[in-house]
């Protein structure tokens, strides 16, 4: 009998697991615990968690607000993974704590790309959305 790791089939268990890590590290953000000065006064999202199939690491997907420094945003993130590491350590059960390796999201910018384009089609010259009719 095959199991789903063998069929091919993707497992819920990483997906499970991502979302009650993605839960913990906006708690953690959210208390303002960390002390790094690229954090400090930040307003962070974590959008998103992908883990691996084997559950060792952890893509968090990070939506700064407001003007800064990005970069800066994730450098400081870096820094503070050991203290979230243990966050997460702490508060969901795991026999190995995941490597958490932090990127920013970029889906909320693709969108908007995507529906200015779509914007862009409707409104090009000459297209009223109306077909055009043979001329008698």
């Amino acid at each position: 009998m095959l199991r789903h790791a063998e069929s091919g089939a993707p497992s819920s268990r990483p997906l499970r697991v991502g979302e009650e890590i993605r839960h913990v590290l906006a708690d953690a953000l959210a208390r303002g615990d960390l002390r790094d000065p690229a954090l400090a006064g930040r307003s962070l999202t974590v959008t998103e968690v992908r883990m691996s199939p084997d559950l060792k690491r952890g893509t968090v997907y990070v939506l700064p607000f407001g003007s800064g420094d990005t970069a800066a945003a994730l450098a400081g993130l870096e820094r503070a993974s050991p203290y979230l590491r243990r966050e997460v350590a702490r508060r969901v059960r795991l026999r190995v704590v995941p490597v958490l390796e932090f990127e920013a999201d970029a889906t909320f910018d693709q969108a908007a790309r995507i529906d200015r384009l779509l914007r862009d089609v409707r409104t090009e010259p000459g297209d009223d959305g109306s077909e055009d009719e043979p001329q008698a």
